[in-house]
């Protein structure tokens, strides 16, 4: 395709404008549509598009579109690509005759194109029920379909088998009832290679994320009053989180790595994040004595592979148990390094990471009294020790036997956090920066 094609024209102005989109604040120099697949015709016309949207600095983005064009859809303004007297090109996920191809399609394993729409063996998807767009999601977009069914786009697209996918389909192989079940997937081609492009599943309908749920005990606990324990759903997120670890290895092995490798990996990010944040300067020294303890070990450390992005935000509470969704990893992060296998101390960090930040960022928001940061240190450690004992209790070995490992890997997730805070949430920077301080000062 050239760019010259009309609907290149229309999409510069109109991406910077949607959550998903990846690069706010770079200018984009032009964009390129890659690939065009006509989809349907049949109300209004849709069509699967691939583009490359080009910046005046660093590597360029692909990203998919579900284009429609109708004359008044009826859609919300955000959806609306280019409004004309007669017709309308807009994102067609927000129309729900759109969505109800989508679900027929998957429904009976069309094949359009390069795109494929394969359903899971035995999977029971909705008939006749509307598709809505959730709106809080950052990175892609995902359509849910009554009580039953959640279809997620993703909207960066990347040639391979994206991890979310995959490890989700692994873990229906071993009968998981720690995720939501896969109920099929949209598969296509990228640059010659096989690629992700979508997933359905099980929506648990009436669910609450980890953080929202965390957040209502860390505010009565610095604000004084109410419940304050989240102790017991730390302890069963934890055995939650240690059968997923279980069933990954059952499912797709584990191997070792060498201890050096991965403070390699730590050193080399400490170095480029210092380079970003001058506040990190001062800590440095101490974070690589930490690193390099690690580093100098001859024992190699087993790697499998595990969720990489693991935080409260990444977990659903049901009305009968915890959920683990989002296994795509750091979304930043090449797919090469997503799919890695690590340790999976790495996930154990991220959490422990995460209630810090449910903690701390209450104290930061709040208007409460000098005891609020004693409150909040007090519910953050309850909880790290909640969620580490049924770990502890499922896995049948406690991630805190190796304290200096699990503290490497908690330093390794601090350091990327001041970066990211620095860059994007500046009056959030003191959390990672304060629990670095604090893990350093565990190490002498």
């Amino acid at each position: 395709m050239s760019p010259t094609d009309p609907l290149a024209g229309l999409l510069p102005g109109w991406l910077p404008t949607q959550r998903w989109f990846a690069a706010k604040g770079r200018t984009i120099r032009s964009v390129e549509v890659a690939a065009r697949t006509p989809l349907s015709d049949d109300g209004p016309t849709l069509e699967h598009a691939l583009v490359d949207v080009h910046f005046e600095d660093g590597p360029s983005h692909r990203y998919q579109l579900l284009v429609a064009a109708s004359p008044a859809p009826g859609v919300p303004s955000q959806a609306v690509i280019e409004s004309g007297p007669e017709m309308t090109i807009y994102d067609g996920l927000w129309d729900p005759r759109v969505t109800s191809w989508l679900l027929e399609a998957v429904r009976d394993g069309r094949t359009v194109g390069d795109l494929r729409f394969v359903p899971e063996p035995h999977a029971d998807l909705p008939r006749d029920v509307p598709g809505r767009v959730l709106g809080a999601e950052q990175s892609n977009t995902s359509v849910v379909w009554g009580d039953h069914t959640i279809f997620k786009l993703f909207r960066r697209v990347l040639p391979g088998l994206n991890p979310d996918l995959e490890l989700h389909r692994a873990l229906r192989a071993e009968g998981s009832t720690c995720v939501a079940a896969l109920q099929g997937a949209v598969e296509g081609t990228v640059d010659g290679e096989p690629a992700s492009l979508g997933m359905l599943q099980d929506f648990a309908a009436g669910s609450e994320d980890g953080w929202t749920r965390a957040l209502r005990t860390v505010r009565a606990a610095v604000a004084g009053r109410g419940d304050t324990d989240f102790t017991a759903e730390a302890r069963r997120l934890g055995e939650t989180v240690a059968v997923v670890h279980a069933e990954l290895t059952r499912a797709l092995g584990s191997v070792t790595v060498e201890p050096r490798e991965l403070a390699d990996g730590w050193r080399e990010r400490l170095a480029a994040a210092v380079s970003q944040v001058p506040e990190l300067a001062p800590l440095e020294a101490g974070v690589r004595a930490v690193f390099d303890a690690v580093g100098s070990r001859a024992t190699a450390v087993p790697v499998q592979r595990v969720h990489g992005d693991l935080h409260l935000g990444q977990t659903l509470r049901t009305a009968d148990r915890w959920l683990v969704i989002d296994f795509e990893g750091e979304p930043s992060a090449p797919l090469a390094e997503r799919t890695r296998p690590d340790s999976a101390l790495r996930d154990v960090a991220g959490m422990l990471r995460s209630f810090d930040y449910a903690a701390y960022h209450e104290v930061l928001s709040s208007t409460a009294g000098a005891g609020a940061v004693e409150a909040a240190a007090d519910w953050a450690a309850r909880t790290r020790e909640a969620f580490s004992d049924g770990y502890a209790q499922a896995a049948g070995h406690d991630p805190r036997t190796d304290g200096a490992l699990l503290r490497a890997f908690e330093l390794d997730k601090a350091v990327y956090e001041a970066v990211y805070e620095t860059r994007n949430r500046p009056s959030w920077a003191p959390i990672p920066l304060a629990s670095i301080r604090r893990l350093v000062a565990l190490h002498r």
